[in-house]
């Protein structure tokens, strides 16, 4: 008999920013029965305040801390679809740690696509430059390994969030078997 862990592991949905982890997030969650977490909005809610005011007043640093937090202790061990933080791969040792505990599915997008979807928004502290494309590409160089290491990869240019989804499950019902 397999143990609880292995019957309904969770799935981490890691990637940059703007790739779409937290729409195909719900989405599969939706289709899947499972319940759907999104580290960033767990913080905000623990914190009781902004991630913008987080970085401002604590820093990276702290936030990084927040967002290791919750993946060794703030979420339920099977039955959840969690988009992950997209600097969570920076940190070590907690690829390997989702990995214990799950199925790790990476989205990519170009950095077009990106600064396309995350472009206006105030929310993304990282992004606050004068050159935000020229950031992205800069934070993505200094990731991408890391992003290629953790798990498979799904693109989500030029794909809907239903087709995205769609192959996130897939993929997941292979890898989870």
């Amino acid at each position: 008999m397999k143990d609880s862990v292995s019957d309904n592991p969770n799935l981490y949905l890691m990637g940059f920013m703007g790739t779409g982890k937290s729409a195909v997030g719900r989405r599969v969650a939706d289709h899947l029965g499972m319940t759907f977490l999104d580290s960033d909005a767990e913080i905000v809610r623990s914190e009781e305040r902004t991630i913008e005011a987080v970085f401002a007043t604590d820093g990276e640093a702290y936030f990084r801390r927040l967002e290791r937090e919750f993946i060794e202790h703030g979420h339920p061990r099977t039955g959840c679809v969690v988009s992950c933080g997209g600097g969570i791969v920076t940190q070590p040792g907690v690829t390997e740690r989702l990995r214990q505990r799950g199925v790790v599915i990476v989205l990519f997008a170009s950095v077009e696509t990106i600064l396309e979807r995350v472009s206006g928004s105030r929310r993304r502290p990282l992004l606050n430059v004068d050159d935000p494309a020229a950031r992205i590409s800069e934070l993505l160089q200094g990731r991408e390994s890391a992003y290629r290491d953790a798990g498979c990869g799904v693109s989500t240019d030029n794909r809907s969030i239903e087709e995205v989804a769609s192959h996130v499950i897939r993929v997941f019902r292979e890898r989870a078997g």
